[in-house]
């Protein structure tokens, strides 16, 4: 893992100490709201529905065991016992004391961590493939790539007051984890000729008006890697609207101005600054490549663990689902669920979160992972510690065995916290869940990505979810809109809306009838629900939503 140098130190303890100062201008009265929104803003702090909340930073999703314990010390004295994970890797405490949260910052310091960048008109939260370092297909480990993007960003004079936000993703293997086509530069390792680059993608993103993005560069040498993605933000910089915030993002230019116009102004300006990058960059990115070597793995037979498969079923089920393939012989990837039937995704509690760090030291070579679906990864578990592994999560209620079935919901926390949402999202989910497992069909069901969204900021990926659900006000009733096919992948597309809205009430209904319609047309228990869904087309599905007899089924439009 990267740990702080001396630079980066001193840098975040001013950023504190000068953070300090205007919150106690704000608390004084010195400084209006107006004042202090920008200023807050730059240090990842939000002023939500009914409190401030504080967006910090993990990059990439990397954390070790000391900085997961600081997180939950965090959670305890300054918040309400918990955190809430995001799709951005994030993590978010919804209930700090402003004249708290400089000490927060400085408690964060104290492990290598802050809020910079988390918010406002800049590059925000480098993200990656969670599994990053340990997937068995993985071409090459994403995060020293992704720490070089999110050093050279960090501050950057340039971009600090970009027409908009701008967010960055990269994976290292051909099955993409990290949503990289929904960004505004995604970032996909690619090999040519056996060399190791990137396919350059720009002008994805969801909210209002969601776009896959398109690839500007299909293999770009790693060596030319910061001054492309600089030339493609230093474009956007000049030519980006600003006239409206909604019109803003690198997606809506690229769609203005069509990816070949924006192809050629972006290799225009990167055959203009490629001379001033002198080689600094590479041998940052050397020194970065050698702080993300691999542990020493062991060498330990799994007879353990192939007992225990046989002999209890639990533990076979969590084993077949929570776990991936790892590239190290008899190891495995395990992803800890924050989605307990009828718990608010994404949400851990401080107790949680000790535990987790106390398993990362015990079985997992001091690491965990942050996945943009809410949950938390051991990335490197040999297989003779799982079964003990399992046992210490199910004591704690984290070994619900459902990664990437129907109640492995991504929520945004929507209208019980966040300002902008028009509807709820946590219960939604929370509903949900709990249905499925009273139906007892996860397993029968299988692979099945739902997501959440609060409002069309999008920040739940609904756009992106097999089944995607999109909360809005009608008339100050909620609403929710049912949209199907989305995938997040590397085959992505957006979900097409199905029809009319739903009542809160009407959800749960809608989503069993569409589940046991697919049921229903699959060819085979392997046909997942968008393989059904691209092979029969919408109507068998539209079909179940909407039945003929079913006098309240929807709102209006």
């Amino acid at each position: 893992m990267y740990t702080y140098s001396e630079f980066d130190e001193a840098f975040v303890r001013e950023r504190v100490a000068q953070f300090r100062g205007q919150v106690e201008r704000r608390v004084d009265g010195s400084l209006t709201e107006d004042e202090f929104k920008p200023l807050r803003l730059m240090n990842g702090l939000y002023l939500q529905l009914h409190a401030y909340m504080l967006r910090v930073a993990i990059p990439y999703g990397t954390l070790n065991p000391d900085q997961m314990r600081q997180l939950a010390m965090i959670a305890e004295r300054w918040d309400r016992g918990y955190g809430h994970f995001t799709t951005r890797q994030n993590i978010q405490y919804n209930w700090p004391k402003l004249a708290d949260v400089p000490d927060m910052l400085d408690a964060l310091a104290d492990v290598g961590m802050h809020a910079i960048q988390t918010s406002g008109n800049t590059i925000r939260n480098v993200t990656a493939d969670h599994f990053a370092g340990a997937a068995a297909d993985e071409l090459l480990d994403p995060r020293p790539v992704a720490e070089l993007l999110r050093q050279w960003s960090t501050d950057h004079p340039e971009f600090q007051f970009l027409p908009r936000k701008f967010k960055i993703a990269v994976t290292g293997a051909p099955n993409d984890r990290a949503v990289v086509k929904s960004h505004d530069i995604g970032l996909q390792m690619v090999e040519r000729d056996g060399e190791t680059g990137v396919q350059v993608i720009v002008g994805g993103g969801l909210g209002r008006t969601p776009m896959i993005g398109k690839v500007v560069r299909e293999f770009l040498p790693l060596e030319d890697l910061l001054p492309y993605c600089e030339a493609i933000v230093s474009v956007w910089n000049l030519i980006g609207r600003r006239d409206n915030k909604y019109k803003a993002r690198i997606k809506i230019t690229v769609h203005e101005h069509g990816i070949d116009e924006i192809r050629r102004m972006v290799e225009e300006r990167f055959a203009e600054i490629r001379p001033g990058f002198t080689g600094v960059d590479q041998q940052l990115l050397a020194e970065l490549t050698g702080a993300f070597a691999p542990p020493a793995f062991k060498t330990a037979p799994t007879d353990a663990y192939e007992a225990a498969r046989a002999a209890d079923p639990v533990f076979r089920a969590w084993a077949d689902t929570n776990l991936a393939a790892h590239k190290a012989e008899g190891y495995a990837i395990v992803t800890v669920s924050l989605k307990a039937h009828g718990a608010t995704p994404g949400d851990a509690s401080a107790e949680q979160m000790r535990l987790l760090a106390d398993l990362a030291e015990r079985f997992g070579h001091q690491e965990l992972r942050i996945s943009h679906e809410q949950n938390v990864i051991l990335p490197h578990v040999h297989k003779a510690d799982l079964p003990e592994l399992h046992a210490a999560l199910k004591s704690a209620g984290l070994a619900t065995a459902n990664i990437g079935l129907v109640s492995d919901i991504i929520a945004c926390p929507g209208m019980d916290y966040c300002a902008l949402a028009t509807a709820r999202s946590i219960p939604i989910a929370q509903e949900i869940a709990t249905r499925i497992d009273e139906l007892k069909i996860e397993h029968e069901v299988g692979h099945m990505k739902i997501k959440i969204s609060g409002c069309i900021n999008a920040c739940g990926h609904h756009h992106v979810g097999h089944i995607g659900i999109l909360g809005l006000d009608r008339a100050g009733v909620e609403n929710y809109q049912i949209t199907l096919g989305g995938d997040g992948t590397e085959t992505a597309s957006i979900g097409e809306r199905a029809g009319p809205g739903f009542p809160a009430e009407g959800v749960v209904p809608a989503i069993e009838r569409l589940i046991f319609a697919y049921l229903d047309v699959r060819e085979s228990a392997d046909e997942t629900f968008l393989q059904a869904y691209r092979r029969l087309g919408p109507d068998p599905f539209k079909a179940a939503l909407y039945p003929a007899d079913d006098k309240g089924r929807a709102n209006a439009a």
